[in-house]
């Protein structure tokens, strides 16, 4: 149970001070747009892959990921991912009301949930920078506990349930403010949400590029 509790709080201290980059963007915008099961979705994509991380890590197969020419392959298609996202999320237009000589609500139909997880999980699975602080996380607590799979298990399992947590609770606390928000509001959030995304995807090509070629 010590160990349990040890996981998360190392996941509360992810979720509050490294929290906030692309995916909370995407989860508080998804959450606005799509509704907070949408979000969940999403929410559930980004555990799977932070799942997959840490796996790989204890699997030690993260060497892949971490050859010279595969950061820079990973970090520009993220790059290109991100800016991208960010973009759509820029020039996303707020319906603010019903089309004229319409007397019946037009019921729009969003993608399916199972596009949302895979959004959620190819956000960061091409992002080099979430790999290596999870090797950086994964070894040092490794080192810790001696290798030992059981504590190991134990010690991941309270983190990645804590950050699972953190994404549903802002994917909901973006889903209550909702009503409160105008479509003016709404809309210079998707312009903020949508440059601080290409801002991380322009970020990230830059930094592959220098890393590898300086």
């Amino acid at each position: 149970m010590t160990l349990l509790l040890e996981g998360a709080l190392l996941g509360l201290t992810l979720a509050t001070f490294f929290g906030f980059g692309p995916a909370f963007f995407a989860l508080v915008q998804t959450s606005i747009h799509r509704g907070f099961w949408s979000a969940a979705a999403l929410a559930l994509g980004i555990f799977l892959n932070d799942l997959l991380m840490v796996v790989l890590c204890l699997m030690g197969a993260i060497q892949i990921v971490t050859q010279p020419s595969n950061y820079l392959w990973f970090g520009i298609s993220s790059g290109i991912i991100l800016t991208i996202f960010g973009l759509v999320t820029y020039s996303r237009k707020v319906i603010t009301e019903v089309p004229p000589n319409s007397e019946i609500p037009i019921k729009v139909n969003g993608p399916h949930w199972l596009m949302f997880v895979a959004k959620g999980f190819f956000m960061n699975v091409v992002n080099p920078f979430v790999w290596i602080f999870w090797i950086g996380v994964v070894v040092g607590i490794s080192a810790r506990f001696g290798g030992n799979e059981q504590e190991l298990v134990t010690f991941f399992s309270g983190t990645l349930i804590i950050v699972l947590i953190s994404d549903l609770m802002k994917a909901y606390g973006a889903f209550s403010i909702k009503k409160y928000l105008t479509p003016k509001m709404i809309g210079k959030f998707n312009r903020f949400a949508g440059v601080g995304l290409i801002a991380f995807g322009v970020y990230l090509i830059v930094r592959v590029l220098f890393d590898s070629f300086v």
